[in-house]
C-alpha cells in the first residue's frame, strides 16, 4: 500500500490527480501525504464486504491482519467489490487506472468503459520475469512449464542468458502452494496476474535500466507492450536497509551515462558510515562511491516518472488529462 502511495505522490507532483482507491482500514494505515500534493490525491474508500460465518473479523482488510490460510478468503472479499468498484470508475471517469494482479476484474471494468489499464508491479523485474509471461501462467502453461514446485528451482526457458534466479526447494513448495494451486476464491494467483498482464495496456515496475537492463528488455519482449520502470524512493530504502542490518555487503554496478554528481545518491553520511564492513575497508568505500553514480539518484527517478506521465498522457483514449 505504501508502495501505490509513492507512485501516487510522484504522479501527483506531475500534475496528475488521483483517486487512491482501498478499503477504509489499509487507507487508514497509510502515512500522511506531503501537503505540496493535498489537493491532487483523493481517498476513496470502499468497505470490504463481509463473508458468511464471519470467516474474517471486521478490521480484516489487508495480509498483514490474517494467518496464511486465511488470505484466500480475503481475496473473496476483495473480488465483491467489483460492482461497487465499477460503479465509482462509471462515476469518476478516470483516463487511467493503475491496479495490481489481485483485482484482476478491473481489466472488464476497463474494457466496457473504454480506459486504459497500467499494471503496476512492486516485484522486481527479474522475479517477473521468472514467473513468466501470460501463457505460461494459464492453466495449460502451468501444466506443461511449472507442473511442480521443483520446477521454480531452476531458470525457466524464456531466460536466455546466464541468470541464477530461482527459488530454493522449501521456498519452491511454499511460493507455489501459494500462487499457483487453485485456493478458495477459485482463480489462482498466477491466473489473476495472466489476465491482468494479457490485457493491459502497459506495465509500471519498480526497477531501473542500470539495475536490471537484461530482465526490463526481456520483459518487453515476452509481454508484447511497454514496460516503464520507475524506481524513486527504493534504492534509498535499500540502502537504510543495509545500514540498518550492520552486516557487510557490496553494490558492484556499471556506471551509467547520465551520472553527473555522484554526492547526489546515496543518502547523506551513508558511505561514510557503511564503509568499515568490507573485508577491505578502503576498497570497499571505492566500490561504495561507485554505487553512488547508480543508486538513489532523485533527479533520475523524477526523470522515470515524469516519462510514465508523458506516456499515460500521449495514450490517454479522451486526451482530458491535461
Amino acid at each position: 500500500m505504501a508502495r501505490d502511495l509513492h507512485l501516487s505522490i510522484s504522479l501527483a507532483r506531475n500534475g496528475v490527480q488521483v483517486s487512491f482507491v482501498s478499503t477504509p482500514r489499509n487507507i487508514q494505515r497509510l502515512p500522511q501525504i506531503p501537503a505540496d500534493v493535498l489537493s491532487l490525491i483523493h481517498f476513496v474508500d470502499l468497505p470490504l464486504p463481509q463473508l458468511d460465518g464471519n470467516i474474517l473479523a471486521k478490521g480484516d482488510e489487508a495480509t498483514v491482519d490474517i494467518p496464511f490460510e486465511k488470505i484466500q478468503y480475503l481475496k473473496i472479499a476483495y473480488d465483491r467489490l467489483k460492482y461497487p468498484f465499477e460503479q465509482l470508475v462509471i462515476s469518476k471517469c478516470p483516463d487511467w487506472i493503475i491496479n495490481d494482479f489481485i483485482p484482476y476484474w478491473v481489466i472488464e471494468i476497463a474494457q466496457k468503459n473504454e480506459i486504459p489499464v497500467a499494471f503496476f508491479s512492486v516485484f522486481s523485474t527479474a522475479l517477473t520475469v521468472f514467473v513468466g509471461p501470460p501463457d505460461s501462467l494459464f492453466t495449460d502453461g502451468v501444466k506443461r512449464l511449472r507442473p511442480s514446485s521443483e520446477s521454480l528451482t531452476v531458470r525457466p526457458p524464456w531466460v536466455d542468458f546466464p541468470s541464477s534466479v530461482a527459488f530454493r526447494s522449501h521456498e519452491a513448495a511454499s511460493f507455489y502452494a501459494g500462487a499457483y494451486m487453485e485456493n478458495a476464491s477459485g482463480i489462482s494467483d498466477v491466473c489473476r496476474l495472466a489476465e491482468v498482464l494479457q490485457s493491459c495496456d502497459l506495465v509500471a515496475i519498480r526497477s531501473c535500466p542500470e539495475y536490471e537492463g537484461q530482465y526490463l528488455e526481456l520483459y518487453e519482449e515476452l509481454l508484447h507492450k511497454k514496460v516503464i520502470p520507475l524506481t524513486k524512493e527504493q534504492v534509498h530504502e535499500i540502502a537504510h536497509g543495509l545500514e540498518l542490518s550492520g552486516l557487510p555487503f557490496l553494490w558492484a554496478l556499471r556506471r551509467p551515462i547520465w551520472a553527473v554528481h555522484e554526492d547526489e545518491v546515496l543518502p547523506d553520511g551513508f558511505v561514510e558510515r557503511t564503509c568499515s564492513r568490507g573485508i577491505e575497508g578502503n576498497k570497499l568505500r571505492s566500490n561504495l562511491k561507485d554505487a553512488t553514480k547508480i543508486f538513489g539518484d532523485h533527479e533520475l527517478h523524477r526523470g522515470y516518472a515524469t516519462k510514465f506521465v508523458e506516456y499515460l498522457r500521449d495514450n490517454v483514449k479522451n486526451k482530458s488529462l491535461d
